[in-house]
This record gives structure tokens, C-alpha cells and sequence, in this order.
């Protein structure tokens, strides 16, 4: 255990970037008289994005004495923009302020080494230690009750007015992500901001909302069910599933009763890794794409860095490909390795994902069960790069198509549509302008695709890359 007293003062909240989620700069000295936890986070990491619920049961639990401050060091260049961190902050709902180090001048000064790790610092301004990974609430919360009774008599218990960010006004679409269409040529598109999956005609009509926009882990009719950030899904025998990411659960919409059920998950995170419950029923982790096959439904579980297979005739889900450790590592199923794997097509008995954390698109072959990467080079591998596979990067990648011999890519942090042409081995850009795109959908001779954080759904043509926004309507 820690000294609570602490050594060495805390390092000074210097930012040459901004901050974000309040008005004004923040300083160690500031929080007197406070119990300080830094969060250094960066928006596209899985894990980062875990430990949100545990920071604020924290801040609600200690709310006299506790002051969280986010610290954002990015991995990815485009992870380093005021804006790009702000759209994560109300993606999240994050409501403490965050510091933009981009430069990474206070990870060097605390020491920090991995995403996420958190600093707790007394209310005299002095550093009691750190923790990196998940599982905060649990490793942090001792600390801060015996701190609390330690220092009873410092602590100021006065509410400190930080200046908060006003919520953005409600659009019709709230980060919406994946996109799946139905045989009459419907779309199913999860609203992931509103907790919600909507049915559209090709117009954008809204046909049906599925969810009532709560956030929570409710079953029930289409108005009384909850979810906690949606994203992909798949049709099977007159049920639309959809991967409950933030409730770590697949649900299951009975479409003919309109009726919403838990077909796997409990609502809580469960690791495996390596030899850990092969053959044996496992729940989802951050589920993110599915993909319906035959009998099977395949999972891409980001949160453990590995694919899940759904047997859709008992509803048990198996630990089907991955390691679970985060690496980008070919071969046969249990041996390969995958980062953050976000997005799910097929071309006959062959998988393709988009590997977000590596920037790469990877392949796996349900027939041999084996794994490769026909784009992509590793986990701090990207960029902006067009031409031979050899030379080309993407940057965190979620989404990915196929038609004919073509995969195309929702290249997220890049804002493009890029193609990876399979027979010449080359990427080109195909779209760009786009404001994180997350899914791209094939129907009716278009590429639909998602801007996620510009909360809109457009159409792009296949030839001149030319983009028609479909308005959604109520």
C-alpha cells in the first residue's frame, strides 16, 4: 500500500493543447484541500473506454472530496484534436474536465507507460501512486475511503464550479455506427448515441425505433427495452441481433412480437485468454460487429481483443478465434491475435475484420481456421498511405464491406472510405470528408456509410466517390 502522505509533489496540469469539458485552465493547486485521481485515457482504446463506469461510481460516491480530472495522451495522431476529444467526451458522458496532452509532456512527468493508468494525489498536491489497467473502483476506492478519514480535517468539502461544457442540442441521429439491411432492402442502423437501433427505408423514413433511448439493460417491448450503446447487428430467423457493446450482452429483437430479450451476457465484463474456457459457454466483451453465417454468429468481441461464435441453435457463445492477447499475430485460431477487432464482413467461408487498434484489415478462414493480414503491420503501424499493400496504412479502422473482389474500409480516423483491390494488392481512397466513419453497408448499387461524429448517414457512389448525405426523418 501506498504512503497516503505521499513524496513527491504532483507535476503541474501543463497543457500547451486546451482543455476540454469546462471554460477555463486548471491548476494541482487549484484542488487543495481535495483528493485528485488523474485519468490518463486515449478515446479509441477499448479498456480506456471500460473504466468510465468505475470513475463515476468514484465521483459519485466521494463527491465532497473527489476531483477527477481526464488526462488524454493519444496513441493516434488523430486522437490528438481538441474536437475529436471533445465528440468522445459527450460520446461517453464524461463530466469532469479533461486536459489535451498531445504532446505527451504529463505522461512523461507522472511516468505513465500504458492506457489506462491512474494517479491519486492527497489533498496537499502530493502523488500516492498509480494503477494501470482496469478494475479502478476496486484497487482505487480503499485508498481514497482511508484518505478521506486521514485527512478529514484538510479536506474542503466546498463544491468547486468547473465550468462546465453545456450539453449539446439533440439531433435526430446521436454517433450513429453500424448498418445492416433486411431482404426487402430496409436498413437497420444503430443510433448508438440514443441507445436505440432505427429501421429506414432508402429515403431515410423512420419505420421503427427499437429501444425506448434509455441507457440501461432492460427487456421488454420496443419502447420499454434499454440498451447501453449498440452497434453491430445481424438478422437470423426473424430476430434482428444486436451487440449491446456497453452492456456487454448480444440481444435479440423477436421482430414479428417486437419484443427485446438477452440472448448472451449478464451486463458485466468476464476475460479469458489463452487456454482459459475453450469449449466451455463465455459472455461477450465490449461486443462490437456481428456477422450471421449458416448456423453460427460471429462476434467481434473488442473489449478481448478476439472473434466469438454464437451457436445460434442452443444461444451459447464460445471462445471461437484469438489469443485475447492485443498483438497483431497470424495463424491458426486460439494462436492468432487480434486489436480491438470492430467490424465484420464474409465472402463465402472467409471472415474479414477490421482490426481497429493495429490499423489493419485481417482474414480468417472458418474452413482451415486459419488467420492473416493481407493490410496492415502492427499495433503502432498507421497513417495515411494509398498504393501497394506493402506501403499503405490506414488509421483505426472499424468498418469494412465486400463486394466482388474489393474490401472496402471505413478508415475511422482517417475520415476516407478506402478500397483494398484484392487482385492488383493495392489501396486507394474512394471518399474522404467524413467524420469518423464506423460501418459501410452495400445496397441497391451504393455504399452506405455512417459519419459517426458528424451524426449523419450517407450514400456514396461507387465510381466518382461523390456523397449524398439521407437526411433521417421522424
Amino acid at each position: 500500500m501506498p504512503m497516503l502522505t505521499g513524496r513527491v509533489n504532483a507535476p503541474e496540469l501543463y497543457t500547451e493543447s486546451d482543455w476540454l469539458n469546462t471554460n477555463r485552465n486548471w491548476s494541482i493547486k487549484d484542488f487543495r484541500g481535495k483528493i485528485v485521481l488523474l485519468d490518463f485515457w486515449t478515446f479509441g482504446c477499448i479498456n480506456c473506454q471500460h473504466i468510465v463506469p468505475d470513475l463515476k461510481r468514484l465521483e459519485e460516491e466521494f463527491a465532497d472530496v473527489l476531483m477527477v480530472i481526464g488526462v488524454h495522451s493519444a496513441k493516434f495522431d488523430a486522437e490528438k484534436q481538441n474536437e475529436t476529444i471533445g465528440q468522445a467526451i459527450r460520446k461517453f458522458g464524461i463530466t469532469h474536465p479533461v486536459v489535451n496532452d498531445a504532446n505527451y509532456r504529463l505522461w512523461n512527468e507522472y511516468g505513465i507507460r500504458a492506457w489506462p493508468t491512474v494517479v491519486l494525489i492527497n489533498p496537499n498536491g502530493k502523488v500516492v501512486g498509480q494503477h494501470a489497467g482496469e478494475g479502478v473502483y476496486n484497487t482505487v476506492q480503499p485508498y481514497i475511503q482511508k484518505m478521506a478519514e486521514e485527512f478529514a480535517q484538510a479536506l474542503n468539502r466546498d463544491p468547486i464550479d468547473l465550468h462546465m461544457e453545456e450539453k449539446a442540442e439533440r439531433s435526430a441521429l446521436s454517433f450513429p455506427s453500424k448498418l445492416l439491411a433486411d431482404t426487402e432492402g430496409h436498413l437497420y442502423l444503430s443510433d448508438s448515441g440514443h441507445n436505440r437501433i432505427l429501421k429506414l427505408n432508402p429515403e431515410g423514413q423512420v419505420l421503427d425505433v427499437i429501444g425506448s433511448g434509455r441507457q440501461g439493460f432492460e427487456n421488454g417491448g420496443y419502447a420499454e427495452a434499454s440498451f447501453y450503446e449498440p452497434h453491430g447487428m445481424a438478422l437470423h430467423n426473424g430476430s434482428l441481433y444486436i451487440a449491446d457493446a456497453k452492456n456487454n450482452a448480444i440481444r435479440k429483437a423477436d421482430l414479428a412480437q417486437r419484443q427485446v430479450s438477452t440472448a448472451s451476457g449478464t451486463g458485466e465484463l468476464e476475460y479469458y485468454f489463452k487456454d482459459s474456457k475453450i469449449g466451455v459457454p463465455v459472455n461477450p466483451n465490449s461486443p462490437w460487429d456481428l456477422l450471421a453465417l449458416g448456423n453460427n454468429l460471429y462476434i467481434a468481441s473488442a473489449g478481448n481483443h478476439q472473434i466469438l461464435r454464437m451457436d445460434m441453435g442452443t444461444g451459447q457463445v464460445y471462445r471461437f478465434a484469438g489469443s485475447g492477447r492485443e498483438a497483431l499475430t497470424d495463424g491458426l485460431l486460439l494462436e492468432a491475435a487480434f486489436n480491438q477487432p470492430s467490424g465484420l464482413a464474409s465472402n463465402g467461408n472467409v471472415l474479414y475484420i477490421a482490426d481497429a487498434e493495429a490499423s489493419a484489415i485481417r482474414t480468417l478462414n472458418t474452413d482451415s481456421g486459419m488467420v492473416l493480414t493481407p493490410l496492415g503491420r502492427g499495433l503502432f503501424d498507421f497513417g495515411d498511405v494509398d498504393g501497394p499493400v506493402d506501403d499503405a496504412l490506414l488509421q483505426h479502422c472499424m468498418g469494412v464491406e465486400i463486394i466482388d473482389s474489393d474490401v472496402y474500409i471505413a478508415d475511422t480516423y482517417n475520415g476516407k472510405i478506402k478500397v483494398l483491390d484484392l487482385s492488383r494488392l493495392r489501396v486507394r481512397t474512394l471518399a474522404d470528408g467524413l467524420s469518423e466513419p464506423n460501418d459501410l453497408l452495400f445496397l441497391n448499387g451504393q455504399l452506405w456509410v455512417t459519419s459517426t461524429n458528424s451524426h449523419q448517414l450517407f450514400r456514396v457512389d461507387l465510381h466518382t466517390g461523390e456523397k449524398e448525405e439521407v437526411v433521417v426523418r421522424f
